[in-house]
């Protein structure tokens, strides 16, 4: 049997396939295009995934209603073999206080990626709708699937977290497409040209050329390597003068960081580490401009406590600047009882000032707060960061002034997975600051994609990228995505680098989402003209 006889087969097989063995298949696809993802990037799986995903909506016909619950039900177990997999690592942080929060686990193992689930199988329901007989069916994947990404990524403060458009960031070459169209332009071009192969099933009858799709798909992958091979040739790496970075990664566990009987040791350690020499010719702090700490760096309020800015001021020669995240305690009168503050970013000077703040405005659900919070709260639950009545969300973003260095957009933790998120485009930075505190996901493939996401962030705008996390991965990246310098994931440290400089802004910079949304649009226009020459034919 001929390999295209073999294809045939077994498009056909899973097209007529019924009942669990349907619902294994899709679970089993979405299970290994999770393997695309940060740290594997074995991309290449999607082409093997995809085109299941197409021929389990074809199948979906036999169903009522024109096959759209039918695709909408393989659309969920296919997210969810997707999304346990490449989520699993969230787990972990509820084994942090395990005595409290143990036994949500499977809830947020299974709960979490259910949801997002629901996300996928609209994606499939909306694709089955619009699904015509012809080749273009692939694009109807790609636009549903597009859109039902999109609003994952916006509906209840949104969580776009291995967005699919992720598997095309790994050659650096093909990451380099966001400058144009961006996360969401990267998530239709990787549905269309991954699901591409499902259409050799199709057959040559009635002048159809099958072949045709995949084809197509391989010339834009190519054009894709090719303009990415040559921006990265055209932009290489310039450095800011006269900046130089520390970034310091303790590597605490979490249990230490929310205690403040270890307020002494916590802040011993960050000031050791921070003055440590990194080679034979090193000075310790006295060779940085700008010394960065990572986000929620100490378990009390920073600056209610003068003995620790007293330290802080010590330790900081004249021209040097600390960035650093910390909880902000909110303006109160005295005497009245703090029992809620926001999750900040300081500048600190070396003589102690604050001269820079910003405050979070996109909290973690469930981490930062807690949805219908005072609801949940009279129930008993809690969340994981245990503040009574959750974080107080920032107002505005906006970018930080920095002594001798371009300004900085800043962005605490999770708010780097948001394309598009930035400060006003008439505020345009020079670097992007980036402050996170990954150790609640222990060693697991979490801070890997969350290094991955936030570096396109770097691509998509033209900016530079530095990144500080308690426990890694801890990295300075270039406005074109290359990795300049890296602290690995689990290891205590110091981290000196240069500042890449800036890169002009890009069209993604200038125009945002447009792009997309026009590909998107055409994209269905064609694929609403094929169906009802379909239904005439």
């Amino acid at each position: 049997m001929r390999l295209s006889d073999k294809l045939r087969a077994t498009g056909l097989a899973i097209i007529l396939t019924w009942g669990w063995k349907r619902a294994a298949l899709a679970l089993l696809a979405g299970a290994l295009s999770a393997l695309a993802m940060a740290p594997f990037n074995a991309w290449p799986i999607l082409f093997l995934t995809f085109p299941v995903a197409v021929w389990l909506i074809d199948g979906a016909a036999a169903g009522r209603w024109q096959g759209v619950p039918a695709a909408a039900l393989s659309g969920f177990w296919f997210g969810l073999g997707y999304f346990v997999p490449g989520l699993y690592w969230i787990g972990y942080a509820f084994f942090v206080d395990a005595d409290i929060f143990a036994w949500l686990t499977p809830f947020a193992v299974l709960g979490l990626p259910a949801y997002l689930s629901l996300f996928t199988a609209f994606g499939f329901g909306l694709a089955r709708l619009i699904w015509p007989r012809d080749a273009t069916r692939v694009l109807a994947l790609a636009v549903s699937l597009t859109i039902s990404e999109w609003l994952r990524g916006h509906v209840l403060t949104g969580f776009p977290w291995n967005a699919f458009g992720y598997a095309l960031t790994e050659p650096l070459a093909l990451a380099q497409t966001a400058s144009l169209i961006g996360l969401w332009g990267l998530t239709f071009l990787a549905v269309a040209i991954f699901a591409s192969p499902a259409v050799l099933i199709d057959g040559a009858s009635r002048g159809r050329k099958p072949w045709r799709a995949p084809v197509a798909a391989l010339i834009v992958l190519a054009a894709m390597l090719a303009f990415g091979a040559v921006r990265l040739s055209l932009q290489p790496t310039a450095m800011v003068k006269d900046v130089k970075l520390r970034i310091m990664q303790p590597d605490l566990q979490q249990d230490v960081r929310f205690n403040y009987s270890a307020k002494a040791a916590v802040m011993q350690k960050y000031l050791t580490l921070s003055d440590r020499a990194s080679g034979p010719n090193s000075t310790g702090v006295r060779d940085a401009t700008i010394l960065i700490w990572p986000e929620s760096a100490f378990p009390f309020f920073l600056t209610r406590e003068a003995d620790a800015m007293a330290q802080i001021a010590e330790l900081l020669p004249r021209g040097t600047v600390l960035i650093t995240g910390s909880v902000r305690a909110p303006d109160l009168p005295p005497g009245v009882r703090i029992t809620r503050a926001y999750n900040s970013i300081y500048v600190i000077d070396h003589d102690g000032s604050v001269l820079s703040v910003y405050d979070k405005l996109h909290l973690v659900p469930f981490g930062e707060y807690l949805p219908f919070q005072e609801w949940m709260e009279r129930l008993g639950f809690v969340q994981l960061t245990k503040v009574q009545g959750g974080f107080i969300p920032g107002t505005v973003r906006r970018t930080l002034d920095v002594p001798n260095a371009p300004r900085a957009l800043p962005l605490i933790c999770y708010e780097a997975i948001f394309p598009g998120d930035i400060a006003s485009r008439d505020d345009r930075p020079g670097w992007i600051i980036n402050v996170t505190n990954d150790g609640w996901f222990g060693i697991s493939t979490g801070p890997y994609q969350h290094l991955q996401q936030a570096r396109l962030r770097a691509i998509e705008e033209g900016l530079p990228l530095v990144r500080a996390a308690n426990t890694g991965i801890s990295a300075v990246v270039d406005p074109v995505g290359r990795i300049v310098a890296r602290l690995g994931l689990g290891i205590e440290g110091v981290l000196d680098a240069g500042l890449p400089a800036a890169i002009a802004p890009t069209i993604y910079a200038r125009v945002g989402n447009y792009p997309a949304a026009v590909i998107v649009i055409i994209a269905l226009l064609v694929v609403t003209r094929r169906r009802f020459l379909g239904r005439k034919s």
